[in-house]
């Protein structure tokens, strides 16, 4: 009654099947928060890193434990779409997705090799959402010069 009467709207008049629709369009769940990527990867990164140590050799049966318990973690992980590449022992080749943090000679190679998985890449439902870092090994450049003379 704080306006003038011409400027009054009348509440509405709807049927009771849309009353009813609109209702159960307003007790909706609201959709999910999107995942926050970064906070992913970072704990997809610790429990990789905690995996890969309690695997080690010279690990207790409490490690061994643990470990199983990691490892089935990363695989239910991996049936809900975060999928973690560990590259060790993989061909290196410049075209890769990887960051090299460092080349290493290495006598025993004869082709470029990643020796070592610093940090593994990490995929949330086929999307690349973390670059794996990596230290390569290359075969020395004497034993390069030999293999083409």
């Amino acid at each position: 009654m704080r306006h003038h009467r011409a400027f009054r709207i009348l509440p509405p008049t709807w049927d009771e099947p849309v009353m009813e629709q609109l209702a159960a369009l307003l007790d909706a769940p609201l959709p999910p928060e999107p995942l926050d990527e970064k906070s992913l990867a970072t704990a997809a990164t610790h429990l990789w890193r905690a995996e890969r140590r309690l695997a080690a050799p010279g690990a207790d049966a409490a490690g061994r434990q643990a470990a199983r318990h990691l490892r089935t973690t990363r695989a239910a992980l991996a049936a809900a779409g975060l999928v973690l590449q560990d590259h060790d022992g993989e061909a290196f080749h410049s075209g890769r997705s990887i960051e090299v943090l460092l080349f290493q000679d290495d006598p025993s190679l004869s082709a470029e090799t990643v020796l070592e998985t610093v940090r593994p890449s990490i995929y949330l439902r086929e999307r690349h959402i973390q670059l794996g870092q990596v230290i390569v090994g290359r075969p020395t450049r004497d034993d390069l010069r030999n293999e083409n003379a």
